[in-house]
């Protein structure tokens, strides 16, 4: 590993040094152009009540799910009762409850919302929520897919970032 790397630092200088000149290199076009991964077209936020909303860039739709905090303190999911389909709700509204092998919680709607559609998954397998609780694909644990009007991307303003959910869990 470490020879490959010696025989393409050569290469990668001379790559570095003709891309900072003003001329744009003829060999390798691409160099100007950065690209990123970053998932920087959702923004995720928490609620007190340990439910998370992933908010699109356009602040039309969410996704709205329990915390991994929340699904790690209830324990095995062995039941979760989603939310109708359409349902209007407002912030701090009931949209269903999960039930463990510990205890049962209703889940809180974090926003004012409009639920599209709910994750069908969690009812043929409950654990799917135990599994992953934050993840918003097809196999995640994700329950209920929102649109947002100006009420709830007010509401949405005012949940914590992760970092600030980090601090609240650990009090």
């Amino acid at each position: 590993m470490t020879s490959i790397a010696r025989s393409l630092r050569p290469a990668a200088s001379r790559l570095l040094a003709s891309s900072r000149s003003s001329q744009p290199c003829r060999a390798c076009p691409f160099a100007a152009r950065a690209f990123s991964a970053s998932r920087a077209a959702h923004v995720k936020k928490y609620s007190k009540d340990h439910e998370w909303v992933e908010l699109s860039a356009d602040n039309k739709t969410a996704i709205v799910g329990i915390s991994e905090y929340a699904a790690n303190a209830l324990g095995d999911v062995v039941y979760v009762e989603l939310p109708t389909v359409p349902l209007e709700v407002a912030a701090g509204d009931s949209i269903g409850a999960v039930e463990s092998v510990k205890s049962a919680s209703d889940i809180i709607s974090p926003i004012t919302c409009k639920v599209t559609a709910v994750n069908s998954l969690l009812e043929e397998k409950p654990g799917s929520i135990n599994n992953g609780p934050e993840d918003d694909s097809s196999a995640g644990g994700w329950v209920a897919k929102v649109e947002v009007p100006e009420a709830g991307v007010k509401d949405f303003e005012g949940l914590m970032d992760a970092e600030t959910y980090k601090e609240f869990t650990e009090e």
